[in-house]
């Protein structure tokens, strides 16, 4: 991992260790909550996880991305939503930061604990008006939700007609107050815990300085006109990071199941004598961890090569975040996949609803479904790249 500069995230990811116990024991309890559990959140907010991509003019870490990720990771291994929700709310700092300075006072000026939402997908609609928009739309799958008091969502600019002007998504930044949580909207098999309910929004005015443009911060250039050009980490692509947290949370379930199965292990018998020693089992335990730990191996060192980059002021290629993106989804792909093969030969007693395999199992099974996780259209837009043909507008590297 790269040395470039001081290890902030070294605290952090050992504060994490002192809420193992703590997290690991309330996962089932956010599970039926339908969101973490005040006790959960308590824990996750003492250790600054969600706060590492945060600037610190604005009482964040602003550590290394990472040791972001790992930390992620090691949270979500005990309990997935947890992981997940540290993930995907924890990364939206890094955007915000890229936004305008006044965004970032409303935000985190009195109370820089404060947690930001999602999700980005364009489905609200934004009409002009004097100095902003209005804005209305229904969203699905905002992870952590009920946790934060702002949300940046995603719409396209509609034109007199309502019709979508031709112009590229914008991400829309609003306070609690001025959307809907709707109650029950989360009715899920797996990472039940992350609350990611859905979320409306009916003529909120929004200012222009509450406006994000992504064309720069997709391409990690937006540093230099939000006045952080000083620093690395917000050269950093915005989909390299957000897909990073989503993968980082994935591989997270996955290893989860690793370690829910090495217990079972340890204390299950079959008619063929001790599982610890049967050869079958023992063979599915070496190739699983093998591509787990192979997998957050592979992902993390994407995300040092980037940060490298911006640390020596490199510029960053679609190409380069082509190959990123390439290498996290089959990270992600693969260690969901080990994962199903060991809940597989796990025996029937993987079945039974009071041992926590087969939550964990159910929770590594919905990460694979996010949309950043999706492996086909990733692959084929870097083989397009690879062989110099345009990326369909659609990919967002």
């Amino acid at each position: 991992m790269s040395t470039t500069m001081e290890r902030v995230g070294e605290s952090v990811l050992e504060k994490l260790d002192g809420i193992a116990e703590i997290i690991a024991s309330e996962a089932a309890e956010s599970d039926r909550l339908g969101h973490l559990s005040p006790a959960t959140e308590a824990a996750m907010r003492s250790t600054g996880l969600v706060k590492m991509l945060q600037p610190k003019d604005f009482g964040g870490l602003e550590g290394h991305p990472t040791e972001f990720m790992e930390g992620v990771i090691k949270l979500g291994t005990w309990a997935p939503s947890a992981g997940w929700v540290a993930g995907v709310v924890g990364v939206h700092p890094h955007e915000v930061a890229l936004g305008s300075r006044r965004l970032q006072e409303e935000i985190w000026g009195e109370d820089p604990e404060t947690w930001i939402a999602s999700p980005y997908a364009p489905m609200g609609r934004a009409k002009p008006v004097d100095g902003g928009y209005l804005f209305s739309g229904r969203w699905p799958f905002s992870s952590g939700t009920d946790l934060c008091q702002w949300v940046t969502i995603g719409g396209l600019v509609v034109d007199a007609d309502g019709k979508p002007d031709g112009t590229p998504a914008k991400h829309f930044v609003l306070p609690r107050s001025d959307y809907e949580i709707v109650p029950d909207s989360w009715q899920v098999v797996g990472l039940k815990g992350t609350g990611s309910k859905d979320l409306i929004v009916k003529d909120a005015f929004v200012p222009d300085y509450r406006v994000i443009d992504t064309g720069e911060i997709t391409e990690g250039t937006a540093g230099e006109s939000a006045g952080r050009a000083d620093s690395p980490l917000y050269a950093m692509p915005r989909n390299v990071m957000f897909a990073g947290a989503v993968t980082a949370a994935t591989l997270a379930a996955a290893n989860s199941v690793l370690a829910a199965y090495v217990a079972l292990t340890c204390s299950r018998e079959t008619r063929y004598g001790k599982s610890s020693t049967d050869p079958f089992q023992l063979a599915a335990l070496g190739e699983a961890s093998a591509d787990i730990d192979a997998s957050i191996t592979h992902f993390l060192a994407g995300i040092d090569k980037m940060y490298d980059k911006c640390v020596k002021r490199e510029p960053i290629s679609l190409s380069d975040r082509a190959e990123v993106r390439r290498n996290q989804v089959r990270a992600s792909n693969r260690a969901a996949a080990a994962a199903d093969k060991l809940f597989q030969i796990a025996g029937g007693f993987a079945l039974r609803e009071d041992l926590p395999i087969e939550r964990l199992w159910r929770d590594s099974q919905a990460a694979i479904h996010h949309v950043q996780n999706v492996s086909d259209p990733i692959m084929h837009a870097y083989g397009l790249d690879f062989f110099g043909h345009p990326v369909p507008p659609a990919i967002k590297f």
